[in-house]
């Protein structure tokens, strides 16, 4: 999982390099980011729609998506020209929908007990991975940025040699279902999962809008003269990968007090940081990162308890299915949220106030999940634990 996930944002880590040789405009290298949230979210809903995670073997279509990811990231290598690059793009978040979710439905076939804290390394796979880019791109210094495509590429290819070879379903299967459309209409009609999904989609919007933007604020604050961790790339890297913290953390606590409670906090926590770091903007740097890293393990450490909640709510035999809307609805939010950001830094005059904007995701997010807790079918969680 943390190889595949390093395509995510092999083209974001780069994007200043890419301005530079591709001469784009700030909104075009925007679109690299969002191309992928788009063939995500499209891909999420085509394989809901055709119920796929749930009557295709799930190691074979997590295999095959992976390669499909490698090939389309290693596209950037041609320098092929603004429009086939965003093809490209887009191909890769199609691809990563077939990866994604389905890898969580396998993480819960291993696990009935304990499928809180499951979830949650799955979930850290899933951020270290995303974060590597600024990480290759942060050591290499000054090596060309093809690197960090070759990089993100190669570590994808292994993921896909692992799952097809190594991984196989666990023993705690849901069944298999049949094609028909409706059965997507069923999931959604399910209340209790709609509230799990009111607090994921809160979530969404403020995750993916800070993770493809940190490194933005990052650079805008270096340029004023703080720069914790020695360079806007590391930092965005530490701050990225600091939620592998969050996602154990939230997958004890989840298992111990509950879903609803584990997520509500996170959210109350991240909430917080959205508004807070624009005060720390301007220095010292140890507040600055501060808030920053607590950020970073908040914001993501409830992200695998959704899911686990969905896992525990939706019909059996709708897993795969579920999952999938789930995802594909809250990514959509993301593609909305990302490309809001700049337009928001540039109507403040800067980056330093722009989080603010996120704020009510989650603020909507933790009302969803207690609102939840307060429910019979509540119970069904955490074996017990609300």
């Amino acid at each position: 999982m943390i190889g595949a996930m390093t395509c995510w944002f092999s083209a974001t880590a780069i994007i200043p390099e890419l301005i530079r040789d591709w001469h784009l405009s700030p909104a075009q290298a925007g679109w690299l980011t969002n191309a992928v949230q788009i063939g995500f979210v499209l891909g999420a809903l085509a394989s809901s729609l055709v119920n796929l995670p749930d009557i295709m073997r799930m190691t074979r279509l997590i295999t095959l998506s992976a390669l499909l990811a490698a090939a389309a990231n290693a596209v950037l290598l041609l320098q092929p020209g603004f429009a086939a690059a965003i093809a490209a793009r887009f191909v890769t978040g199609v691809a990563l929908a077939g990866l994604y979710p389905p890898a969580m439905k396998l993480m819960a076939t291993w696990f009935v007990r304990g499928r809180g804290l499951a979830m949650g390394f799955l979930i850290a796979g899933l951020t270290l991975g995303s974060s590597m880019p600024h990480l290759f791109r942060a050591l290499g210094g000054g090596i060309d940025w093809r690197v960090v495509v070759i990089a993100s590429t190669a570590a994808t290819l292994s993921s896909a040699a692992i799952f097809g070879l190594l991984v196989r379903e666990g023993p705690h299967g849901f069944g298999r279902a049949t094609f028909d459309p409706r059965q997507a209409l069923a999931v959604l009609r399910n209340r209790p999962v709609l509230l799990a999904n009111v607090g994921y989609f809160g979530h969404m919007w403020e995750l993916y809008a800070m993770w493809a933007w940190f490194l933005a604020f990052a650079t805008a604050a270096g340029q004023s003269g703080v720069m914790p961790f020695g360079g806007p790339s590391f930092f965005a890297f530490i701050v990225v990968a600091s939620g592998v913290v969050g996602c154990i953390l939230g997958g004890v606590l989840s298992d111990r007090i509950g879903r609803c409670l584990t997520t509500a906090g996170m959210m109350a926590v991240s909430g917080t940081c959205a508004a807070l770091i624009g005060f720390a903007f301007t220095g010292p740097a140890w507040l600055l990162a501060l808030i920053a890293v607590i950020w970073g393990i908040s914001i993501i450490g409830d992200s695998a308890q959704f899911s686990a909640a969905v896992t525990e709510l939706a019909d059996p035999r709708l897993i795969g299915t579920a999952l999938t809307l789930q995802v594909s609805i809250g990514f959509a939010l993301t593609v909305l949220a990302i490309w809001l950001m700049p337009q928001v830094a540039a109507l403040l005059g800067g980056w330093q106030w722009a989080f603010v904007v996120l704020l009510p995701g989650p603020v909507v997010g933790t009302w969803a999940m207690l609102r939840l807790r307060g429910m019979q079918e509540a119970k069904r969680l955490a074996e017990g634990r609300r």
